[in-house]
């Protein structure tokens, strides 16, 4: 994807080198960060579901220490590409919702490493890039993108674009209202609902990840040879499905939170392919 000498955006705030206790709590958290978790799970040999409740355990608030130390150089480089990415969501985004009579608060994008705290609480380096609604960031540790490779199977920049455009995504459902409506209706859910609409929520982000590239590239060539092969291998290498197969040996649907590879994928190119905030309606006005 074309990124180098674009425009960075000022809504980056570098934590890197910052020295914190390792206490974890991780609610609230929205995206690619629990799928993270099962990952590091199966690494580790541990059962993912145990695993999982571990990191949801809300833990008091530990110690974050306030002499930052010196990024580390080779993420320098990652740093602009991330800066990048997250300017031109911005330029799509705040064009999107002027067109619609809405105004677009930009998000900022925390980048860790190891361990960060946030308003959604503490979280450890392994559950993942995530967004937060209570502070309305993204965080994201730049090592994941080596995760991405080397675990997940998915290479190249446009992959890692879809993992910080995913996160916006998030953060495009809380400014209308649809994060608020869905956490009430999962108040009052059993668990089976609680996941199905869970599912509806990643999907419908994963939709506004390809609604940004779409108009990206509609205004400024941003798709090069590849990019969407790399994009739709993202999509569907966080497949709920093709991680319990690889975690648990077979597959409980009823389990999935962030919905199918196949279904990740698709929402991810029907995003790209229709570019219309309207295209994403993953819920069904029934549900609203």
């Amino acid at each position: 994807m074309r990124w180098k000498g674009e425009r960075q955006s000022d809504h980056v705030e570098d934590r890197r080198g910052m020295s914190i206790s390792r206490g974890v709590k991780a609610g609230g958290l929205s995206g690619l960060g629990l799928v993270a978790v099962v990952v590091i799970g199966m690494l580790l040999g541990v059962d993912p579901t145990a695993l999982l409740q571990v990191v949801e355990q809300r833990a008091p608030s530990s110690h974050v220490a306030t002499e930052p130390g010196r990024p580390p150089a080779v993420h320098d480089e990652m740093r602009d590409f991330a800066a990048v990415v997250l300017a031109d969501t911005e330029d799509v985004w705040q064009n999107v919702f002027q067109q619609a009579g809405r105004t677009y608060e930009k998000p900022t994008l925390v980048l860790f490493s190891e361990a960060v705290d946030s308003a959604c609480g503490m979280a450890d380096a392994a559950v993942g890039p995530f967004y937060c609604p209570a502070d309305r960031k993204v965080y994201l540790d730049l090592a994941f993108f080596e995760d991405l490779h080397s675990r997940f199977g998915a290479s190249g920049d446009f992959a890692q674009a879809y993992v910080i455009a995913h996160e916006i995504g998030h953060h495009v459902q809380t400014l209308l209202g649809i994060t608020q409506k869905v956490s009430r209706l999962q108040e009052r859910s059993n668990s089976t609902d609680r996941n199905r609409l869970s599912v509806m929520l990643e999907l419908q982000a994963d939709c506004l990840a390809g609604v940004w590239a779409h108009q990206a590239d509609k205004s400024r060539g941003l798709l090069e040879a590849g990019d969407i092969e790399e994009g739709l291998n993202a999509a569907a290498a966080v497949g709920d499905d093709r991680i319990q197969k690889a975690t648990r040996g077979y597959v409980v649907p009823d389990g999935f939170t962030h919905g199918s590879s196949a279904q990740r994928a698709g929402w991810f190119r029907r995003g790209l392919e229709k570019g219309d905030l309207r295209a994403c309606e993953t819920f069904g006005s029934d549900h609203y």
